[in-house]
């Protein structure tokens, strides 16, 4: 009676690590299908690569000029706000190159350095983008990244996905599946070796 509930008690706990297995396998699968259709295609897209040092030249705060923003539906939610314009030298070469926060920006308006996100308070956006002109003064020299096939002449401040970042989204998926696939195999191991006890 005893012997049947323990092996009642084990084929219940090896079902249970057999489905939690099996969970994190299908959740690291479900990942990284999110990352290959989200993040690795600003990630292979994006031509500023390459990381070199860009010193200030000057930084211009533009009247309000107008942006739009389409979210799938039939009306278009236009916003208007003051606008960055930062300019620097590449690598002390003397060329002038606009200078944008990140890939992100040149895509909603390629005259603005620097976009807030959220653009419906006036007071805010205008306190964050002089507060953004005053961080450029203050550090006159700083790194950027820019595009070694010169397929773009701007200069980008900081990469949405660097390969360090890749490689930090890619550890957590990598590392359920083989903590899934671990259990998986450590049950069939029990299964195989309470067999063997059977016939033994």
């Amino acid at each position: 009676m005893l012997g049947k509930k323990l092996v009642t008690s084990q084929k219940r706990g090896e079902t249970r690590a057999l489905c939690l297995g099996l969970g994190m396998v299908a959740c690291s699968v479900m990942m990284y299908f999110f990352i290959g259709i989200t993040i690795m295609p600003s990630y292979t897209n994006s031509v500023w690569t390459t990381e070199t040092t860009c010193k200030l030249l000057k930084t211009n705060i533009k009247d309000k000029v107008q942006c739009s923003f389409n979210n799938g539906a039939d009306d278009e939610n236009i916003f208007q706000y003051p606008c960055l314009e930062v300019l620097v030298d590449l690598n002390f070469s003397g060329q002038e190159v606009m200078l944008y926060h990140n890939e992100e920006t040149q895509e909603r308006n390629p005259k603005c350095s620097y976009i807030p996100r959220n653009l419906k308070n006036d007071k805010e956006v205008k306190m964050l983008i002089e507060t953004a002109a005053e961080n450029f003064r203050k550090h006159q020299t700083f790194p950027c990244y820019y595009d070694p096939e010169r397929r773009q002449t701007s200069v980008i401040l900081i990469r949405l996905y660097p390969p360090k970042g890749l490689f930090f989204a890619f550890l957590w998926p990598s590392l359920m599946l083989t903590g899934g696939v671990l259990i998986i195999i450590m049950v069939k191991v029990s299964q195989y070796v309470s067999v063997l006890s059977k016939v033994g």
